[in-house]
């Protein structure tokens, strides 16, 4: 019998949803992938109840999708999706040949990515990011990204007619699962071989901030595109072919 294909499991960002992943999809499909693009709880549609929401219901909820899928595993992170990849590596390394970070956050063990900003805003004012755009609810438990803010911050560099279709598909964002630390061991996460994809013209997660994780996590392969905050959408191809060229090496 065939071995089972690769899945790539395309992990979402914060607002965001699997939907995310629609224009890379069929280019990875064609490369040989299989693919999984859900959403996540605490976001959009599966926002349920903010107050649960956490770094573990995500990775128990990617578990659970991943028991009946046979073959090794890519895991990839797209911005704050990066922080869940990490959690789900090291609790499933075994199945895991690697994880790669599209302007990700890939933290140190127990830091978060607003501490990495906190240590770099003041060099870096743009650091803050999508932060000072945020709209809340009266509790500070769920947070929205303004259309302008979306198409400034995180779309300025695709079409018209892109934004247009993605803009209404960003959703409320649960803190719980958007805050996220993740906490892993040198034995499990920390031997997986990882791929940090650069966005240079990111205006969400800033450059030197991908810059400054790179350097905190030291050891991942670099490829570096000239695209802003979703390089899955402004360049899917060469998204694509980064996967595809890290899986093979």
């Amino acid at each position: 019998m065939p071995e089972p294909r690769m899945t790539a499991v395309l992990i979402h960002g914060a607002w965001a949803g699997g939907w995310v992943w629609d224009t890379i999809t069929p280019l990875l499909e064609a490369r040989g992938f299989m693919v999984l693009a859900p959403d996540l709880p605490g976001c959009g549609e599966r926002l349920g109840k903010p107050q649960e929401a956490s770094l573990h219901q995500c990775v128990k909820d990617l578990e659970q999708r991943l028991e009946n899928v046979d073959g090794p595993l890519l895991l990839v992170g797209h911005s704050g999706g990066g922080a869940v990849a990490t959690q789900l590596a090291e609790a499933i390394h075994e199945r895991v040949v690697g994880v790669a970070y599209l302007a990700g956050m890939m933290l140190p063990s127990g830091t978060g990515f607003g501490e990495v900003v906190a240590e770099m805003v003041d060099e870096h004012p743009a650091a803050a990011g999508i932060g000072p755009y945020l709209h809340w609810d009266a509790g500070r438990q769920v947070s929205r990204v303004p259309a302008h803010a979306i198409r400034d911050i995180f779309l300025q560099d695709v079409s018209e007619s892109e934004a247009e279709q993605a803009i209404p598909r960003f959703g409320p964002q649960a803190e719980g699962s958007r805050v996220l630390v993740p906490q892993w061991t040198p034995e499990r996460f920390g031997q997986l071989p990882r791929l940090y994809v650069e966005a240079r013209q990111d205006r969400s997660v800033i450059l030197p901030v991908q810059r400054r994780m790179q350097a905190l996590v030291p050891g991942a392969q670099v490829v570096s595109l000239d695209t802003g905050h979703v390089p899955q959408v402004a360049a899917p191809g060469a998204v694509a072919e980064a996967l595809a060229a890290f899986v093979d090496h």
